[in-house]
C-alpha cells in the first residue's frame, strides 16, 4: 500500500510538470528578422518635364547641317565683239537654213574664204538637214536660234524655253554631227532665264555690235552703207538667210565681202 502511494506521488508529479517541458521543448529561436525596405511610388510629379520648351535640352540631339543649295549661275552678258587685235569681223546669218538662199550665202562665203555663224530656227533645221551638214562641213560655227523664232520666249513657262532651247540644239546636233557652240535670243530679246537655260545646254549668248536692219528690206544700198559705216576690227555683224525674200540681203552680202576684204578685213569665227 505503501508502494502504491509512492508511484501515485509521482504520477501527479510528472503531470504538473509536463506543461512546462512541453513549452519548453516547443520553444525555438526566433529567426533573425530582416529590415523590409517598402517600394515608395514614384509619383509622377517627380519625373523630369518633358514638355514641349524643354524635349530636346535634356539630351541635345546633334543634327546634321542642311545642305546648301548651289547658286544658280550667273547669267552671261551676250557676245557682241570678238576682238582678236587685228582686222577681223565675223558674219552671221540669222534664221535659216533656207533651202533658197542658204546655198548661195555658203558659195558666197567659199568664193571669199570666209567662215561664219549660222544661227538656225530649230523647225528650219528639221526641215533641212542636209544644209545643216553642208554649213558644219565647210567649216562653219553653229548656232541655237530657237525652235520656232519667239521673241518673247522669256516670257514663257521654264518647259517651253527648255524645249525651244534644249530640242533645237538637239536637232542640230543630230543633223550636222557637230553639237552648236551660240545662242541667239529671237529679236535680241534676252532675259536671264532664257540665258541659264542656253548655258546649261554650254551655249554662249551671241550677240552682235553691227545690225543693217536687213530683216526689214530697207534696199541693197542700204545695206552695204550701213555695214561699212559701222564695222570694226572684232566686230559681229548679223544678216539673215531665212524667213522670207532674202534677195535684198545676199545682194549686199556679194558687195560686203570683196569691200570689207580691200580694207584688210578677215572673215573669221571663234574656234
Amino acid at each position: 500500500m505503501q508502494r502504491n502511494g509512492v508511484r501515485a506521488v509521482c504520477i501527479a508529479f510528472a503531470v504538473a510538470c509536463l506543461p512546462t517541458v512541453l513549452l519548453t521543448n516547443s520553444e525555438r529561436p526566433a529567426p533573425a528578422r530582416t529590415a523590409v525596405i517598402s517600394a515608395v511610388p514614384i509619383r509622377a510629379a517627380t519625373l523630369p518635364s518633358v514638355d514641349k520648351q524643354t524635349r530636346g535640352h535634356a539630351t541635345p540631339i546633334h543634327r546634321a547641317h542642311p545642305i546648301a543649295k548651289p547658286r544658280p549661275p550667273r547669267p552671261e552678258r551676250p557676245i557682241t565683239d570678238m576682238p582678236t587685235g587685228s582686222l577681223t569681223v565675223t558674219l552671221s546669218f540669222d534664221d535659216g537654213p533656207d533651202p533658197r538662199w542658204t546655198p548661195t550665202v555658203l558659195d558666197l562665203l567659199r568664193q571669199y574664204h570666209a567662215k561664219a555663224i549660222f544661227c538656225m530656227v530649230g523647225l528650219h533645221a528639221a526641215a533641212n538637214p542636209a544644209l545643216v551638214r553642208r554649213i558644219a562641213a565647210e567649216g562653219h560655227v553653229l548656232c541655237d536660234h530657237s525652235w520656232t523664232h519667239d521673241e518673247h520666249l522669256g516670257r514663257r513657262p521654264a518647259g517651253t524655253i527648255e524645249f525651244e532651247v534644249g530640242h533645237t540644239a538637239a536637232v542640230i546636233t543630230q543633223a550636222a554631227g557637230v553639237a552648236p557652240r551660240y545662242y541667239r535670243a529671237p529679236g535680241g530679246n534676252w532675259t536671264p532665264n532664257v540665258i541659264v537655260t542656253a548655258q546649261s545646254h554650254r551655249l554662249h549668248p551671241l550677240g552682235w555690235s553691227v545690225d543693217p536692219a536687213d530683216w526689214a528690206k530697207p534696199g541693197t544700198s542700204a545695206i552695204i552703207a550701213r555695214v561699212l559705216g559701222t564695222v570694226h576690227p572684232g566686230a559681229v555683224i548679223l544678216m539673215h538667210d531665212g524667213y522670207g525674200d532674202r534677195s535684198q540681203s545676199v545682194a549686199a552680202l556679194r558687195q560686203i565681202l570683196p569691200a570689207l576684204a580691200a580694207r584688210g578685213y578677215r572673215f573669221t569665227v571663234p574656234r
